[in-house]
C-alpha cells in the first residue's frame, strides 16, 4: 500500500468515528432534554402535593394548648 492510501484510510476511519460520536451526542442530548422535562413535571407535582399536605395539616391539627402538665 502506498502512503497516500494508508492516510486516506485513516482519514476515512476518523471521519466515521466522528460521525458516530456526533450521532451519539445528539441522541444523548435529546435524552437529557426529555429527562429534564420529566424532572420539571415531577417537581411541579411534588410542590402541589406539599402545598396540599400543609393545608390539610393546618386544618386537621388542633393548636397545642399551653397549660401545665398534670403533675405540677
Amino acid at each position: 500500500m502506498t502512503r497516500t492510501t494508508i492516510e486516506g484510510q485513516r482519514i476515512t476511519a476518523l471521519e466515521e468515528t466522528i460521525a458516530h460520536q456526533a450521532k451519539t451526542i445528539e441522541e444523548l442530548s435529546g435524552e437529557v432534554a426529555r429527562q429534564w422535562d420529566t424532572i420539571r413535571a415531577l417537581q411541579k407535582k411534588v410542590d402541589a402535593l406539599t402545598e396540599r399536605f400543609l393545608a390539610l395539616e393546618e386544618v386537621a391539627t388542633p393548636p397545642a394548648e399551653s397549660r401545665r402538665p398534670p403533675h405540677w
